[in-house]
């Protein structure tokens, strides 16, 4: 039936798919001038149009391409149902019985859906994890006060990365509570904003090229682990342990990773319980996968694929690899005595498959495996295991849709008024952009260029005024969402001002 599926063309399996999913929207919130049987008559319905969609999930997903986006199958009227209950019922199941809940075939539930459900879940690992705390003060016959509610980090400016991997290892039992950040020799209250900075910050130090840990890729504007860094595991299992924080406490990182880094993330989903032994972050890469982070590379082993000469003779290749470490160069082995191995005309698609495994899997696993099991540490919960690498992502991510109508209807203004005409001038700026610059703006007024998965409705947006020359370039905070602008005299003034601030803005990741 799978198979059969994959030969329908795209409309019909789509149509399929659509009137599956009305069918059981129907059967879950009836209209009022419903003639349909009572549910406990038909309780079978729902999990069979589930199932047969399952058929149909299984079948887009052998599809290169997929036949319709994996977002065809969400059914957002699930959006309003009781999550939480599906989810327990999936995680308890009663006796030897399952009952058939919406979480055992997740590709249904929409992206809000699940970080809903991850979200209540953190919070009542975070409540477990503070009541757990509670009681060991009072066992203790301590005095219990509010921070111990709260990780708290405290980091100076000027050795922001050692202080984090300090805080961060003194408080691996914290990590699960509700974060807060604090720079030494400052005042200040965190509420939301000192959180964002430090990401910032610590982000953009580490993700430096001289810092050594991650190479930047110009053409896929991507960064991927550097296998020459071996001594930097506390770093990578940082980067890790930001990541978990970031989705843990709903904050949007500007990172810049392949599609496999999150496919690999859930390569397993659940880290393996009682297994220090076990591989973690292993998973079947591909060629096209390869293209996500070196295309040059890639363009080279696709040339050998499809040379049509005698391979053997006129390249002369070995089952070797290759990579570069700090000025040398470093030649391994992609199979036992590869040295001695010439590739042929017959072997080579092997050797292309090696080589990529080595590449994606090999070559960093340590770092890699630090990275993995630093956000495993923060995000260890089983709703992981209903999410698309695609789906995790944008809960690192956000959304890459913009949509300024969307942000307008969100902003307040400080000093402005929605009438007044700069802000008509700014909107119309805005909205004119082609769409490299409106990322652009948006990474230069809020820190990164994604929005939450939401939709812009779940952002907080501010635009404030400052009395000034109007030939001043417009600021921002980004930590705290804000746009700070001068009132302009004209449309083009404030157009070339914005253009010239946004141009020169440290991006992360941005060219």
């Amino acid at each position: 039936m799978v198979h059969w599926f994959k030969g329908l063309p795209a409309a019909n399996f789509k149509s399929i798919v659509e009137r599956l999913q009305q069918f059981t929207s129907v059967r879950l919130f009836p209209p009022k001038s419903d003639d349909l049987p009572p549910v406990g008559k038909c309780s079978w319905w729902i999990p069979s149009a589930t199932k047969v969609l399952a058929l149909l999930n299984a079948s887009n997903s052998m599809c290169k391409p997929l036949k319709v986006p994996y977002t065809c199958f969400y059914n957002n009227t699930l959006d309003n149902i009781d999550l939480m209950k599906e989810y327990h019922a999936w995680q308890n199941p009663v006796g030897h019985q399952q009952i058939f809940t919406f979480c055992q075939y997740p590709f249904v539930l929409s992206l809000q859906a699940k970080r809903s459900i991850m979200q209540k879940d953190s919070e009542q690992q975070m409540i477990m994890t503070a009541r757990r705390t509670l009681v060991a003060k009072v066992q203790q016959r301590e005095m219990p006060n509010m921070n111990m509610l709260f990780l708290n980090l405290k980091v100076r400016r000027s050795h922001l990365v050692s202080d984090s991997l300090h805080e961060v290892a003194n408080k691996k039992q914290d990590l699960k509570k509700k974060l807060r950040v604090s720079f030494a020799g400052e005042p200040g209250l965190d509420m939301g904003g000192l959180t964002k900075e430090w990401f910032l910050l610590l982000l953009r130090k580490i993700f430096r090229e001289e810092y050594g840990m991650f190479t930047y890729f110009k053409k896929t504007h991507c960064f991927w682990f550097n296998p020459a860094s071996t001594d930097c595991n506390q770093e990578f299992n940082l980067v890790g342990v930001l990541m978990g924080l970031a989705v843990y406490n709903s904050i949007i990182l500007d990172i810049r990773f392949p599609a496999i880094t999150y496919k690999k993330l859930l390569s397993p989903a659940v880290v393996p319980y009682n297994k220090p032994q076990a591989h973690v972050g292993r998973c079947k890469v591909t060629l096209e996968e390869l293209e996500q982070v070196n295309p040059d590379l890639c363009h080279g082993l696709k040339e050998l694929l499809e040379y049509s000469g005698d391979v053997e003779e006129d390249l002369c290749t070995t089952f070797q690899c290759s990579i570069p470490v700090y000025g040398t160069t470093m030649t391994y082995d992609l199979k036992p005595n590869g040295g001695d191995i010439f590739v042929t005309n017959d072997n080579r698609r092997e050797y292309v498959d090696l080589y990529v495994n080595f590449l994606l899997n090999n070559s960093v696993y340590e770092q890699f495996a630090a990275f993995y099991h630093g956000f495993h540490s923060v995000c260890a919960s089983n709703a992981l295991i209903m999410l698309r690498p695609e789906e995790v992502e944008m809960l690192v991510c956000g959304s890459p849709i913009i949509d300024y109508d969307e942000l307008e209807k969100v902003t307040l203004y400080d000093g402005f008024d929605k009438d007044d005409v700069t802000i008509k001038y700014f909107w119309e700026v805005a909205k004119g952009y082609p769409l490299p610059l409106q990322k652009k703006l948006l990474l230069f007024a809020t820190g990164s260029d994604r929005i939450p998965i939401g939709g812009m409705g779940e952002m907080s947006f501010k635009i404030i005024r400052v009395d000034t020359s109007s030939n001043m370039l417009p600021m921002s905070h980004t930590c705290f969402n804000q746009l700070i602008l001068p009132p302009y005299k004209s449309k083009r003034q404030l157009k070339q001002k914005l253009t010239i601030a946004i141009s020169n803005a440290e991006g992360f990741g941005l060219e």
